[in-house]
């Protein structure tokens, strides 16, 4: 379920609806220095799609007629979510857009979620400011593997964040990301890896924090 936190409402928007002319929606996008802007119905209640500044320039040096309306060049009509929706399927539905729209409980435009604030709510779930190193640990993804490693992890150290991706590699087939606290020093992250090796898990790759930031 989305984070109503992390949706910029209707109200704050600049939108344009299915009738404005392109010329109009050009001057609106050129003026606000927008890549594109959402469309609405003549009632300002339901999402048509979106309206890009780059489209509306190819229309413009080809000859086209600037008064038609939006609607004649509009995109991603389908590309859209509920507020209620699961967290996975927005993440996978926004993928190189700048913006996903957000529907509400009536299916009325609420408002979008940008790319930047998506992304932007990860890189805090990952901790990066407050985490000293990032293990990689691979494992085969059996039933109980993540517990045994957190809890190999835990005897030593706290968990700041974690993150399971799924690997390509034939061998390893899941690899679970654990980001430390920057209390962990070398030496106590050597004595971490050793044993996770020990029962039988490798840890292919460990990256510095503190270096990086």
């Amino acid at each position: 379920m989305l984070l109503k936190t992390l949706i910029k409402p209707k109200t704050f928007l600049t939108t344009v609806t299915e009738n404005t002319t392109l010329q109009a929606a050009l001057k609106i996008l050129e003026e606000k220095d927008y890549r594109c802007i959402p469309i609405l119905d003549k009632t300002g209640h339901i999402f048509r799609g979106n309206i890009y500044k780059m489209h509306i320039y190819r229309h413009k040096s080809r000859g086209g007629d600037m008064n038609l309306p939006v609607t004649t060049l509009i995109k991603n009509s389908t590309k859209f979510v509920n507020i209620n929706s699961a967290f996975f399927h927005v993440f996978f539905t926004i993928k190189d857009l700048p913006y996903i729209a957000v529907l509400d409980d009536n299916n009325y435009f609420y408002g979008i979620l940008t790319h930047t604030r998506l992304m932007g709510m990860l890189s805090q779930s990952w901790n990066v400011n407050l985490g000293g190193f990032v293990i990689t640990v691979a494992s085969r993804g059996e039933r109980g593997d993540l517990a045994k490693m957190a809890k190999i992890i835990a005897k030593y150290t706290s968990i700041q964040s974690f993150i399971s991706l799924d690997s390509q590699d034939s061998e390893m087939v899941q690899r679970s990301l654990f980001t430390l606290p920057k209390s962990v020093n070398e030496d106590l992250l050597k004595r971490i890896i050793a044993a996770l090796k020990r029962k039988g898990f490798k840890v292919p790759e460990v990256e510095d924090l503190t270096k990086e930031n």
